[in-house]
């Protein structure tokens, strides 16, 4: 067979730095965007033709790498497409993998379509949205995606996954774990509907809804009180903010056996850890509770990185910092929860060419 053809765009040490919105790690040896399945295969035979690594690269809001960069292909994936489809009692919404999450959200609102309003915000592509099951203030994108079509990476076999058969857990699903790496995520579909958002249930928004007196905002109401939230904390991209370098929160919010809460509440007395009861009988616990209460202040910093001044989960490359100091300092934050509470933090945002480690393995 014919060598396969050099992929077009295909360029040779792009800096990651400038593709992570934490603004740290080193070059990719290839770098690619495609556009198209077609452009996605072509890439894929190529790096296997030459024995090449492959990762694959959404937004970069949720990835930190290494400073040696990595040493294979990075596939950008830029598929676009945006098509609604009008069902008897709702509307499909059929996303490609490559369209920025916000702007979906932002186009849903517009058109009074409600079930993502709570998920402004939020940076990055819809392709990486079902990789972790994205959420915030009491929404998930498990709750009105319907289906996933995705490239299977050996095979280039499209298949689609629903809802169900994607595994969908806290911060989890079957592609960010026995699945991760096989899959290219082509397209998301979400149902929506016409109406009012259902009633919040979070607590911090139900507060801002108050103050701003609407008992029954509208889908564009709720994302702007949404938004405005996420700026008082630095969890909006701005590139003006002394906090925007960041992966957004570092950490998942642990979840403990009733065992592990119990002792828990033990080792903080006299303070009460706030907690969210799981249907499963665990509760889940603030990290950043967890993290304030080891002795971590907002702004908490060790030379280029720190917790940011305005939420203590997010940690935030300053200038001249490193993915390797981004890491440690995550780690150093991780171990002394541990040692304070007997709790172990996860880190939210991908590693690629780093390793976060167990706080029992030191």
């Amino acid at each position: 067979m014919p060598p396969v053809p050099r992929p077009p765009g295909l360029s040779e040490l792009e800096p990651l730095s400038e593709h992570c919105s934490i603004g740290t790690g080193g070059p990719a040896r290839w770098f690619c965007e495609v556009t198209t399945r077609d452009q996605l295969n072509q890439c894929l035979d190529w790096a296997r033709e030459r024995g090449l690594a492959v990762f694959l690269l959404g937004g970069g809001s949720n990835l930190v790498c290494a400073d040696s960069g990595f040493d294979g292909l990075i596939i950008k994936v830029r598929i676009t497409g945006l098509r609604f489809e009008a069902l008897a009692d709702r509307m499909l919404v059929h996303a490609g993998a490559g369209e920025t999450w916000d702007a979906l959200v932002l186009e849903c609102c517009q058109r009074g379509l409600v079930g993502v309003e709570c998920l402004s915000g939020i940076p990055g592509t819809v392709g990486a949205t079902p990789l972790q099951n994205v959420g915030a203030y009491g929404q998930e994108v498990s709750q009105t995606l319907v289906s996933v079509t995705c490239l299977e990476l050996e095979s280039h076999e499209v298949l689609s996954f629903s809802a169900e058969q994607c595994e969908f857990g806290y911060r989890t699903s079957r592609f960010k774990e026995r699945d991760r790496g096989r899959y290219a995520i082509l397209e998301v579909c979400f149902a929506l509907r016409h109406g009012l958002p259902d009633a919040p249930s979070y607590p911090e928004l139900l507060r801002a809804l108050a103050a701003r007196a609407l008992a029954q905002p509208t889908a564009e109401q709720l994302r702007a009180c949404v938004l405005e939230l996420r700026k008082s904390k630095s969890m909006l991209l701005d590139a003006a903010d002394p906090n925007g370098q960041s992966c957004g929160s570092f950490f998942t919010n642990p979840i403990l056996e009733a065992s592990e809460f119990q002792a828990l509440l033990t080792r903080a007395l006299p303070a009460r850890p706030p907690a969210f009861s799981e249907t499963d009988g665990r509760f889940k616990v603030p990290a950043a509770w967890l993290i304030e209460q080891a002795g971590f202040a907002k702004g908490a910093r060790s030379g280029n990185v720190g917790l940011s001044t305005k939420h203590t989960l997010c940690v935030v490359a300053h200038s001249g910092a490193t993915s390797a100091e981004v890491v440690a300092w995550a780690r150093h934050v991780r171990d002394t929860v541990f040692d304070r509470f007997g709790v172990e933090l996860e880190p939210e945002p991908q590693l690629l060419g780093l390793s976060f480690g167990t706080r029992a393995a030191r």
